[in-house]
């Protein structure tokens, strides 16, 4: 397995892709590529000493606050690919990361349509003992200039996404966060939010159409033992399917995603 930061400033690192990232189309799943994401994320960032350990020694953590990723022509299972990373530093409150997945040996970052997967996320850092906001130059001090790459993989950050004016969701299922849920902060993992999306939409759905588009907000950590009430609202596009899913705990928004189909 080949790993390292390329002269751009792009970590990359080399996959083939196991049975259990992918749906019974061997596609990969969604979720599984925010697991890839957040794996690469965590070893980038350590790479250059900002990372989980280096956070630690502030009671601090990177938390990923929004998502949107593009699946244009997914891997499947046992395919060779490469997953790139790089951050664009910071836009307001937000530090932003993008992603690329790519057929292993193809570099050619001009060419956007020969990308398998698109992705660009913004994080934030959070103080892990109150559970606050960090609006600390400390940070800045650690995520140096030269650091930065400017390309976009997706050139604008993922927006706030809630659900459409004046529709009516419908209660669809509820879920408790447990142990399969929870992470190294000790909330429920970025990545389960998509699984538990994906779970609220139909099967045939799911099952036989291809996912192209994903935002995801994560509004409201949630925690061991906590009841997740998911709703789910459909719109039909020309050409497509379009659902919003959103999680709420005592009423108050956890996660809101937009899925395109």
């Amino acid at each position: 397995m080949q790993e390292g930061y390329t002269s751009d400033n792009r970590y990359s690192r080399d996959i083939t892709v196991p049975c259990y990232a992918t749906d019974a189309s061997f596609h990969l799943k969604p979720a599984a590529f925010m697991d890839f994401a957040q794996e690469m994320a965590y070893l980038a960032a350590d790479k250059l000493h900002f990372g989980y350990d280096d956070l630690q020694v502030h009671h601090t953590a990177w938390v990923l606050s929004r998502f949107h990723f593009k699946f244009r022509n997914p891997p499947r299972w046992r395919d060779d690919i490469t997953i790139f990373t790089w951050h664009k530093g910071q836009e307001g409150l937000f530090f932003l990361r993008d992603f690329e997945i790519r057929a292993k040996g193809d570099t050619g970052f001009g060419d956007k349509s020969r990308a398998l997967v698109l992705g660009t996320s913004s994080w934030i850092v959070m103080d892990v003992d109150n559970r606050r906001l960090v609006r600390s130059d400390e940070v800045l001090k650690m995520v140096p200039l030269t650091t930065h790459c400017p390309d976009d993989a997706i050139a604008e950050p993922c927006p706030k996404i809630v659900m459409p004016k004046g529709c009516e969701p419908k209660v669809v299922a509820s879920h408790t966060a447990a142990y399969s849920d929870i992470d190294i902060i000790g909330h429920t993992n970025n990545a389960r939010y998509i699984v538990w999306a994906m779970d609220c939409i139909d099967y045939e759905t799911a099952s036989t159409r291809r996912v192209k588009d994903v935002w995801i907000n994560f509004n409201k950590e949630t925690k061991p033992g906590e009841v997740v009430v998911l709703s789910r609202f459909v719109e039909e596009t020309e050409g497509g399917r379009t659902y919003y899913v959103e999680g709420k705990t005592e009423d108050k928004s956890c996660f809101c995603a937009k899925i395109d189909f």
